[in-house]
């Protein structure tokens, strides 16, 4: 592995740290290094600002001078609420950047890469393109296809069920899957579920992982008649932790829920082309969907789905349970998937599947 490769696998991982939490921002992370040293490092903030290379050179302050910068994502070229980023790397003297990828933000979309060769900064790219398009996915998806990338959390049974009849609350994976879970959840903006898993399970949909409780996600339920109890534990939580809710229905609910009006189906339900529309709209970059089998029917069939996250225990739970995905056999997301991961958690399996056309290597 050369040396670019090896910082930019540095700003890699930094810009993991900001997933989830940048809002409508990319999460990016930014090395700055001189002479094998390093002087500087940065990560997009919480709320999307300051930006990773404002981080770096702060640190680095008059040391960034002659310095090369590697940056996951090529540095902003518009003024917002702070200049751009790539004039900050020029004005601070950095002698080279290295890119892993382009913006395609209509407003940056080589701008950036132009600011910094117009003001003699050498410019390359491409190094570590593949791991930054995955990392920035949510992002990048928002940008071009208008709503955020959707990963699809599936727990069954050795058998392909989710529960062991109707309405019945069944834990089917261990621990570590659940500690797994709880880390999708502080990497995604928001999390997705159906009224009916509100109903059975009453959840909470929070990280409570030690240390990353502020890392939890908006809490977002379909709810297509407005019709969630309000002694759900989403809705008397709802003022510590942000609850939308997507409904076909207008209408006011308790304090801290926000209403979100979206098209409805010809069969009544929410459209959900429409409401991740929305989503976009409102900076969700990054949509973890946990249940129930009627959301992921809905989203594959509309081929909403980006990523699949399928943990499997060795439990037989028999013909009575209910499907993971309603009329569609769990076999059939090789149709639309290619599998890019498969690791054991305790006595469960999480295999992942990413879309056919999306192709990188495995980090």
């Amino acid at each position: 592995m050369n040396a670019d490769r090896r910082w930019m696998d540095y700003a890699l991982r930094l810009g993991r740290r900001a997933l989830g939490s940048t809002a409508e921002n990319p999460p990016v992370g930014c090395v700055l290094v001189r002479d094998g040293r390093v002087l500087g490092v940065g990560w997009t903030q919480p709320g999307g600002r300051p930006h990773a290379e404002t981080e770096a050179l702060k640190m680095a302050g008059g040391q960034a001078n002659g310095a090369t910068a590697y940056v996951t994502l090529e540095p902003c070229a518009h003024h917002g609420r702070t200049g751009p980023c790539a004039e900050a790397l020029v004005k601070a003297g950095i002698a080279r950047v290295v890119t892993a990828i382009e913006d395609p933000d209509p407003r940056v979309s080589g701008r950036g890469h132009a600011i910094l060769r117009a003001a003699g900064v050498a410019v390359d790219g491409a190094v570590g393109a593949e791991e930054a398009t995955y990392d920035l996915a949510g992002f990048l998806t928002r940008i071009a296809k208008k709503r955020p990338y959707v990963t699809l959390k599936i727990g069954v049974s050795a058998d392909g069920k989710i529960a062991a009849g109707p309405h019945q609350r069944t834990a089917i994976t261990g621990p570590e899957v659940k500690a797994r879970v709880h880390l999708l959840r502080a990497q995604s903006d928001a999390i997705l579920v159906g009224l009916s898993t509100v109903l059975i399970d009453d959840p909470e949909l929070t990280c409570r992982l030690p240390g990353m409780e502020a890392r939890s996600p908006i809490r977002i339920v379909a709810d297509t008649r407005l019709s969630i109890p309000s002694k759900a534990k989403l809705v008397q939580t709802a003022e510590q932790v942000p609850v939308w809710i997507l409904s076909t229905r207008k209408g006011g609910v308790s304090k801290g829920i926000t209403v979100i009006d979206c098209r409805q189906t010809p069969n009544g339900w929410v459209d959900f082309a429409d409401a991740l529309e929305q989503l976009a709209l409102r900076g969700i970059n990054r949509l973890l969907v946990e249940g129930g089998s009627h959301i992921s029917q809905s989203l594959l069939e509309a081929d909403l789905v980006d990523e699949v996250q399928l943990f499997q225990n060795p439990v037989v739970i028999g013909p009575q349970g209910i499907d993971a995905i309603d009329e569609m056999p769990l076999a059939n997301l090789a149709n639309q998937f290619r599998q890019t991961a498969k690791e054991v958690l305790g006595s469960d399996t999480l295999t992942v599947y990413e879309r056919l056309h999306v192709h990188r290597n495995s980090h």
